[in-house]
């Protein structure tokens, strides 16, 4: 193989890499957009705002597109191991506290940029994340938690049967 032959092969490498990883964020905002939309719809209905904005299903989408760039940046730096003996739900279950605390922590973080954008100070700005309320940051967690363990469910599946199988399963052969 020729040096030139190897860089060729080492881009279109880059290239796909970047594509699966572009579609991998697109699939997971999509995701967590429908569920963040869902939530959003419900405190809206919850609080009787007549009419519903829809200015606030935008701010549910970008949210949801920051929560999975926090998400595969979790992935990254922790990545999803299935072990066959334990099982995928044994496997995940630690892994998804982890993410769930990164998530968190990367949302704190995110809340003190935004703060520093509009000329307060960082660390006030971080822990009013949550409205400074350790119960609704819990409750946060857990909503969090419960939107992201199917994730990571259908992600272990995937590893263990491949993306092909794990396609047919839940919808059926393309014949």
């Amino acid at each position: 193989m020729t040096a030139n032959t190897a860089t060729k092969n080492h881009s279109h490498g880059l290239k796909q890499k970047i594509k699966d990883e572009a579609k991998k964020a697109f699939a997971l905002s999509v995701y967590f957009g429908v569920w963040f939309c869902a939530i959003t719809f419900l405190a809206a209905t919850s609080l009787d705002e007549r009419p519903i904005p829809l200015s606030i299903f935008a701010f549910a989408m970008i949210k949801a597109a920051i929560s999975a760039k926090f998400m595969l940046i979790a992935q990254a730096a922790f990545p999803i191991k299935v072990d066959r003996v334990h099982g995928i739900v044994k496997s995940l279950f630690i892994e998804s506290i982890v993410y769930i605390i990164v998530v968190l922590s990367l949302n704190y973080v995110e809340a003190g940029v935004h703060g520093l954008i509009n000329g307060k100070e960082f660390i006030p700005s971080m822990a009013a994340f949550g409205s400074a309320d350790p119960l609704r940051v819990l409750a946060m967690a857990i909503v969090y938690w419960l939107i992201v363990w199917p994730y990571l469910i259908y992600t272990g599946v995937m590893l263990m049967l491949g993306n092909t199988e794990t396609i047919q399963i839940l919808f059926g052969s393309k014949k």
